[in-house]
C-alpha cells in the first residue's frame, strides 16, 4: 500500500473531505473546465519560453507558442477540443493572450534563467511520501533557491493569503528535506491583476509545515479506516461538480469501493482527468 499526498489534494481534504473522497476514492471523473483548461495551456507557454534564446523571449513570441502549445495538450487530452470550438476560438486565445502579457509586467524573462521547469519533487517523510510539480526553481550563483508558482486567478486577500501559500510551504519542505536547503523566496505570480506574493519561509515555518502535514495525513487515515468522509459545506460547493451526490445538498453518495481504503491513501492514482484542473 502507497502512502503518497501531494499538495492539491492536501488541499482538497482541508476544503472538504468528501470532495477528497469524490476524487482519490470514488475517482468520479470531472469535466475539465475553460478556466482550468486555459490555465494549463498558459502555464505551458510560460514554459516553453525559456527553450527560445534570451533575446527572442517577448510577449509577441510568448503568445506564438500558444496555438502550438494547445495542439499537444489536445493530443493528451483530446476530450479539450470541445473547450476551444471554432466559434469561441478567437476569444479562447485572446484571453490565454492577455494573461501571458501581464507576465511580463511583473517577470521579464530575458534576465531569468531557470534552473527547472515543471520539477518533479518527492521526498519520503515517516513513511509518506510528499510529491508534486513546481512551476519553477531558480537557483542564485551562491545556491538561495527561489520557488515560483503562476495562478491565472486574481490574488487572494490577506484573508485567505496562508491558504495559498501552504502550497508553496509544501513544496519548500520537500525541497529541503532533499537539497538541505530552505528557499529564500516562495513567489506566487497573479496573472489575471499582475499581483506577485512572496514569502521567505524558515526552518521553523517548515517544521510546522511538517506536523500540519503529517497530522493532516492522520485525519485522512482515520476518515479511510472508518469510511466517515463528511462534508464541509462551503461557498466553493457553487463550483463543486460532485455537488448533486452531496447529502449537505440534498444528494446520496455513492457506495464506497470495495478497496475505498486502498485508494484513499494513494492520490497519485487519480487518473488524467485531474491533470488540467490541478494547473491552476
Amino acid at each position: 500500500m502507497s502512502r503518497a499526498l501531494s499538495p492539491s489534494r492536501a488541499a482538497d481534504f482541508m476544503q472538504c473531505p468528501l470532495l477528497y473522497r469524490f476524487r482519490v476514492v470514488d475517482r468520479l471523473p470531472e469535466p475539465p473546465s475553460p478556466a482550468a483548461a486555459r490555465g494549463t495551456l498558459v502555464h505551458a507557454a510560460l514554459e516553453r519560453v525559456f527553450d527560445l534564446p534570451a533575446d527572442q523571449r517577448t510577449p509577441a513570441a510568448t503568445v506564438d507558442l500558444l496555438p502550438t502549445e494547445w495542439g499537444r495538450l489536445v493530443e493528451a487530452e483530446p476530450e479539450l477540443a470541445a473547450l476551444c470550438e471554432d466559434d469561441r476560438r478567437d476569444g479562447w486565445f485572446a484571453d490565454a493572450a492577455r494573461l501571458v502579457e501581464r507576465w511580463f509586467t511583473v517577470e521579464d524573462p530575458r534576465f531569468l534563467e531557470p534552473a527547472e521547469r515543471e520539477l518533479y519533487v518527492e521526498v519520503e517523510i515517516d513513511g509518506l511520501t510528499l510529491r508534486g510539480y513546481v512551476d519553477r526553481l531558480d537557483v542564485a550563483p551562491d545556491g538561495r533557491l527561489r520557488v515560483v508558482d503562476y495562478k491565472t486567478g486574481r490574488a487572494p486577500s490577506e484573508l485567505y493569503e496562508g491558504k495559498a501559500l501552504f502550497q508553496m510551504r509544501f513544496y519548500a519542505l520537500v525541497l529541503w528535506r532533499t537539497r538541505g536547503v530552505v528557499p529564500t523566496v516562495l513567489q506566487l505570480v497573479y496573472l489575471k491583476d499582475g499581483q506577485v506574493l512572496r514569502y521567505a519561509p524558515s526552518e521553523r515555518d517548515l517544521l510546522a509545515t511538517e506536523r500540519k502535514v503529517q497530522a493532516l495525513w492522520s485525519a485522512i487515515e482515520r476518515a479511510a479506516d472508518t469510511g466517515d468522509w463528511r462534508p464541509r459545506p462551503s461557498r466553493l460547493c457553487d463550483w463543486c461538480h460532485h455537488k448533486a451526490l452531496c447529502p449537505a445538498w440534498g444528494g446520496t453518495t455513492p457506495p464506497l469501493p470495495d478497496d475505498a481504503a486502498t485508494r484513499a491513501v494513494d492520490p497519485a492514482r487519480t487518473g488524467v482527468a485531474l491533470t488540467v484542473q490541478d494547473a491552476d
